[in-house]
């Protein structure tokens, strides 16, 4: 009884994992147009089985992973955005070999990313960094040419040597509480050298997931080398499993005596903040230019959680930053790929193109945080829970920060409404219809908005 209890929770994961199962079973047929909606409409089920979870807090297959507001909401929000991303990814790489093996990772990769944000014990947070990195490497090696194989040996070799280091780290918590229960982390009180080893070690495993920095190395040459689709993946899905697995151990970790985890998480995100922004200030590339600003979120995603535990605004600013973040971040990248991926290929864009020139504007200003849209909610959140947790001086160098972040993205707006400088770039080839580049963007459009609309309803079912 209880096994079947606990596999009932677990349905959405269950679902995902038949869908990338059958897309690659579609793809061993020689079967090219049946993959990709047979993933799309597998994730879309597999949201519709998380609904019903809603309200629930619980744990499945004895206290190793739970089925909270934190891993139900990063469900509502990362498996949507997985089919946004595979429909992106679609006029990429129709029409080559192993298209239904892209699906299939993308679908793999996810759930990774599901097992970290839901990890109630220390061997999901390691099978959740491996399953969504390895998943990872070999998206961002799907070109094979040389850039891409450049950026996915990088991505390689970074993502072995930081798994090793969290997975050496983490037996010093096992050492120190006798249990890989995450729930047990309170047995660290008082034991300050086994408790900071094991944290390094941890902020190491997953800030490399999140890009958080200073383990951002891999991040803009990974998004550069990749196709468009996979960059946007990586920023978004990866990256919000990471920061929900950190907040669920940071749910447990004590805070007291000398262990002052929260003032190590504030200062990695005053860094990531602000090295993002000006790292992305003399970008001429807008892929990477998004990969710097996708670090600096990073650092606002840990505003939240320092306030975990201090603040009841801490959870539900998480989710609403993290669904808000994932909309407009995927819609900023669909219009990369509509319109290419140099500053020069924007130039004249508002005019050539109305509508995706708009959308742009919108995603860029709600990543600054522009009310009413669901960034400004989210942010507006985030800097309330890091206040209440007496981190009022955290949320001022965010609130600086995006201030400096509109310096970064009018780097885009300008040249758009700007006369056009000769004949703009169509941007990475586009083998297939541009029509769902722009479903995708339309969609993240109507959710950029919307979220930022129906903020109250959301927070109410949040908490």
């Amino acid at each position: 009884m209880r096994t079947g209890r606990d596999l009932a929770l677990l349905a959405p994961e269950i679902a995902v994992l038949l869908t990338a199962v059958g897309a690659l079973v579609f793809e061993m047929l020689r079967l090219p147009k049946v993959p990709l909606p047979f993933t799309v409409i597998g994730l879309l089920v597999a949201t519709g089985l998380t609904v019903p979870l809603l309200g629930t807090e619980t744990t499945a297959f004895m206290d190793t992973f739970r089925v909270d507001p934190l891993s139900i909401w990063a469900k509502l929000t990362l498996l949507p955005a997985t089919a946004l991303c595979a429909v992106l990814a679609y006029p990429e790489i129709k029409g080559t070999d192993r298209e239904g093996t892209v699906y299939a990772l993308l679908s793999f990769t996810a759930i990774g990313a599901l097992a970290l944000a839901g990890a109630g014990d220390a061997m999901f947070l390691v099978l959740g960094v491996l399953l969504s990195s390895l998943g990872s490497f070999a998206l961002v090696a799907y070109p094979r040419d040389d850039r891409a194989t450049e950026a996915a040996m990088k991505y390689l070799v970074f993502g072995s040597v930081t798994g090793a280091v969290m997975i050496f780290g983490l037996t010093y918590w096992y050492g120190a509480t006798g249990s890989t229960l995450i729930s047990e982390l309170g047995r660290l009180e008082g034991n300050a050298l086994p408790a900071a080893a094991g944290l390094v070690a941890l902020l190491v495993g997953l800030g490399y997931k999140a890009a958080v920095a200073p383990f951002h190395f891999w991040a803009p040459d990974a998004y550069d080398g990749a196709p468009v689709s996979v960059a946007a993946f990586l920023s978004v899905v990866p990256k919000v499993g990471a920061i929900f697995a950190l907040a669920q151990v940071a749910r447990d970790l004590p805070t007291g005596g000398a262990f002052g985890w929260p003032l190590v998480i504030a200062a990695l995100a005053v860094v990531s903040m602000t090295y993002g922004n000006l790292a992305a200030l003399v970008q001429e590339n807008v892929v990477r230019l998004l990969a710097y600003s996708s670090i600096a979120q990073s650092g606002y995603f840990l505003l939240g959680i320092v306030a975990v535990g201090e603040s009841e605004l801490a959870v539900p600013s998480l989710a609403v930053f993290a669904a808000a973040y994932a909309a407009m971040n995927l819609g900023a990248f669909a219009v990369v790929a509509r319109a290419g991926r140099d500053l020069r290929d924007f130039a004249g864009l508002g005019r050539a193109a109305p509508a995706a020139g708009a959308a742009m504007v919108v995603f860029l200003i709600s990543l600054v945080g522009v009310p009413p849209l669901g960034g400004f909610v989210g942010k507006f959140l985030l800097f309330g829970a890091a206040m209440n947790a007496d981190f009022a001086w955290l949320a001022v160098v965010a609130i600086l920060n995006s201030v400096l972040s509109l310096g970064v993205y009018l780097r885009i707006v300008v040249p758009m409404y700007g006369p056009p400088k000769g004949a703009r770039s169509a941007g990475r080839p586009s083998r297939g219809p541009a029509r769902s580049v722009a479903a995708v963007w339309a969609v993240a459009l109507g959710a950029t908005v919307g979220l930022g609309l129906a903020a109250q309803l959301l927070l109410g079912r949040i908490s």
